[in-house]
């Protein structure tokens, strides 16, 4: 499977080749991959050699796909990706969901994946897997939030309360629930070419959040709540945060602090797009804004940066379309506060992929995990047989 997704379309020889593996059991894996329905033969390959030609084999373009949710404080959304990881559907809605109940929340997000799932369908793909995209604390490991202060939420069990609203031919795949920031660094890590193994990835929305990234694996620290970098004190006696801290980041390069210093508080729809707007048009307010929040960024990353050694931090999220203006604020405050190791700016990146990088890093979970653990993924699609042939 690795193979296949690597290097694409293969004779049973090339793959054998690549893996060190006898043409035999090469023949004998493709066999039991094809009857799970994770591979598809396109027919004669010609490749060259001497001989007759092999058939070319691929990861299949239908069937199995992994299911990516996310819970936005301005946003819901939805995305479909296929073995290959193309996104093949991709559903995305304003909601006001700042102080709103979570179940009203969770029942949006359920119309929202059933609209992917229906436009997955007639594309032939089936979701076996869903992962929930959060701006917040997350107990990965039972699939609640503990602590979301942007939505004004503490321990909400996600994973169980979804599967309540879930159309029925999602309520027997695996849910689970992931910090929005992890996954846009995973999203980095496997679909960026040029991205590091070691690596801090910085998003915004209405909060601050990061994630590391240690030769290639996600940190999660000894709770998995590692990244909280809004939180970082920038001033200690500065103003109250949402966090009941003071002198939080989020007070100083925030989505809210800086609409505010912009003059822009009041904006309605994409407020990311009106600041790079307003940025764009030389508004002196909005530039100023920018500039502060920049260096806010600057100084606590100086401390990461002090204390991690990693290879590149990247701007992601909302903060990718504001580089231009953030960029020159941090650069300025890491040259000053990163004395101690040598620093180049280049190290300093916007993410190509954006905001669409948690809800695309959800998604992909479920693929990487098909293609690491093939027969784990065909174990449970026969189990799932059974217990439907019983019913």
């Amino acid at each position: 499977m690795a193979a296949l997704a690597a290097h694409g379309p293969s004779s049973r020889a090339e793959v054998a080749e690549r893996t060190g593996l006898t043409r035999a059991a090469v023949g004998n894996l493709i066999n039991e991959l094809a009857a799970a329905g994770l591979t598809t033969d396109l027919g004669l390959a010609p490749s060259g050699r001497v001989g007759r030609p092999g058939t070319a084999l691929a990861l299949s373009e239908q069937g199995p796909a992994g299911l990516g949710l996310e819970i936005g404080v301005e946003h819901l959304g939805a995305c479909v990706l296929d073995l290959h990881g193309t996104v093949r559907t991709w559903v995305e809605i304003e909601a006001p969901n700042r102080g709103r109940a979570a179940g009203e929340v969770l029942a949006e997000l359920a119309d929202v994946a059933a609209a992917a799932l229906q436009h997955a369908a007639a594309q032939g793909l089936h979701p076996v897997g869903a992962v929930v995209a959060v701006p917040g604390l997350v107990d990965a490991a039972n699939g609640t939030v503990e602590q979301a202060p942007n939505l004004r939420w503490r321990s909400v069990p996600i994973a169980q309360s979804l599967a309540d609203w879930l159309p029925a031919p999602l309520r027997s795949v695996p849910i689970e629930v992931e910090n929005e920031a992890n996954l846009g660094a995973l999203a980095e890590l496997w679909h960026t070419v040029t991205r590091p193994a070691d690596f801090i990835h910085v998003s915004a929305e209405a909060g601050i959040g990061a994630a590391v990234v240690i030769d290639g694996r996600l940190f999660r620290g000894a709770r998995g709540f590692a990244g909280e970098l809004g939180h970082v004190p920038v001033h200690p006696d500065g103003p109250l945060c949402s966090c009941g801290a003071r002198g939080c980041l989020e007070q100083y390069a925030g989505e809210q602090t800086v609409l505010r210093a912009s003059g822009l508080a009041d904006a309605g729809g994409d407020r990311i797009k009106a600041l790079t707007d307003q940025a764009l048009g030389g508004n002196p307010r909005v530039l100023e804004a920018l500039e502060e929040a920049g260096r806010a960024l600057g100084t606590a990353l100086a401390g990461a940066v002090n204390l991690l050694d990693p290879s590149a931090l990247v701007l992601g999220g909302a903060y990718a379309e504001l580089g231009e203006w953030l960029l020159p604020g941090m650069r300025k405050e890491l040259a000053e506060r990163v004395t101690v190791r040598p620093w180049s700016p280049e190290a300093l990146q916007l993410s190509e992929l954006g905001r669409r990088g948690p809800l695309l890093g959800a998604a992909t979970v479920t693929i990487r995990r098909i293609i690491e653990n093939p027969a784990r993924y065909a174990d449970w699609r026969n189990t799932r047989e059974r217990s439907a042939a019983g019913r």
